[in-house]
């Protein structure tokens, strides 16, 4: 058995389509929309709707964490326009060509990026949506988990504490543990070109010592201090940035 498994795709479509290829099966980690792209400023909603000059004022602002002068640009910048419907037209023509990118059978969970209401609308019966929920592959059990936790960046898709750890709870015994977001290990979460931690989860962690299933997969750290570790009989791998590698990373027994 042979699977594929991308995360953080951020528009990659065209390569997408090829993610599957000598594959028995997909499995998507999330992040499908792309509103920023912090290597190239010219590419996304963001620099579509507001040129590439703002982009670069964005960019810089976040990464220096300066959110709340970044939340004050935002707000000049969408003064008079209509946020949610740009925002939905742009998302939902990314959704419609990402969706059709799909391989089948592919098993896919949300990012914290991404717009989950939206995803009944372009999921094809070959692709199966999972948030808190199993699925045999292969006759291993996979287990996803979708979203992110709460940050300063206020992503589409961040919830609680608790809801996430529901969701993890929900899952039970499983042989593969997907998720957007890794575990709440630091190495696993420190960005090298960020320059900062992003939001792990206890909750994840816990399962894995607990569980203690074969792998956990995970993605959201685009250039993450260390990509793999053990904890216990656990692999913790972060299968990469999808929209720079385009590259899946492969899973086989």
């Amino acid at each position: 058995m042979r699977v594929h498994v991308v995360s953080d795709v951020h528009g990659a479509a065209e390569a997408l389509a090829l993610a599957g290829r000598g594959a028995d099966a997909l499995v998507c980690l999330g992040d499908l929309i792309l509103f920023l792209d912090y290597a190239d400023h010219s590419r996304g909603i963001f620099p579509d709707l507001f040129g590439v000059e703002n982009a670069d004022r964005m960019v810089a602002l976040r990464t220096a964490r300066r959110f709340d002068e970044a939340r004050r640009l935002d707000a000049e910048l969408w003064s008079g326009i209509d946020r949610h419907g740009a925002i939905e037209a742009a998302v939902r023509k990314q959704y419609a060509a990402l969706f059709a990118a799909f391989p089948t059978p592919t098993y896919a969970t949300y990012g914290n990026v991404d717009v989950p209401d939206l995803w009944p609308e372009y999921a094809g019966p070959g692709t199966t949506v999972l948030d808190g929920q199993t699925a045999e592959i292969g006759g291993r059990v996979f287990g996803f988990v979708g979203g992110g936790l709460r940050t300063p960046m206020r992503t589409p898709f961040e919830i609680g504490e608790e809801e996430y750890a529901a969701k993890v709870a929900a899952l039970g015994k499983v042989d593969v543990l997907c998720s957007h977001i890794p575990p709440a290990v630091p190495d696993l979460c420190y960005d090298t070109v960020a320059r900062r931690f992003e939001r792990g989860s206890e909750a994840l962690l816990a399962a894995v010592r607990s569980v203690q299933p074969k792998y956990a997969l995970f993605g959201h750290v685009h250039q993450p201090l260390v990509a793999r570790t053990r904890i216990g009989r656990t692999e913790c791998v972060n299968v990469g940035h999808f929209n720079h590698t385009r590259t899946p990373w492969v899973l086989e027994w």
